[in-house]
C-alpha cells in the first residue's frame, strides 16, 4: 500500500467536492422517482432479463406500453413494475408428506 501525503487545504477541498457530488446525486434521485423514469431498450432488457427480440414481441402484442421518439423506443419504469406485479405468483407451500 502506498501512502500519499497532501496539504491539509487540498484535503479539505477534496472532501468538500466529494460532499457536493454526493448531495447532487442524492438530489437527482429524489427529483426523479422510478415511476417517472423512462428506460431505453437495453435498460429494459437488462431489467427483465429478456432479449431484444422478446421485448419486441411484448411491444407487438401490446403487453408493455412504450413511447417512440424518432427511432428511439422508451418504456416507463412504472409500466415495467406494473407488468411484474401483474405476473407475480405467490409462493405456495408444498405438502411433503
Amino acid at each position: 500500500m502506498t501512502l500519499v501525503a497532501i496539504d491539509s487545504q487540498a484535503f479539505e477541498a477534496l472532501v468538500k467536492e466529494v460532499k457536493e457530488i454526493k448531495e447532487k446525486l442524492n438530489q437527482k434521485s429524489s427529483d426523479y422517482p422510478l415511476s417517472e423514469r423512462y428506460l431505453d431498450i437495453q435498460e429494459t432488457c437488462q431489467l427483465l432479463h429478456i432479449s431484444k427480440r422478446t421485448l419486441q414481441n411484448y411491444r407487438d402484442q401490446g403487453i408493455i406500453p412504450f413511447s417512440q421518439i424518432g427511432g428511439k423506443i422508451y418504456f416507463r419504469a412504472s409500466d415495467i413494475e406494473e407488468h411484474m406485479k401483474r405476473h407475480y405468483i405467490k409462493g405456495f407451500k408444498q405438502n411433503m408428506n
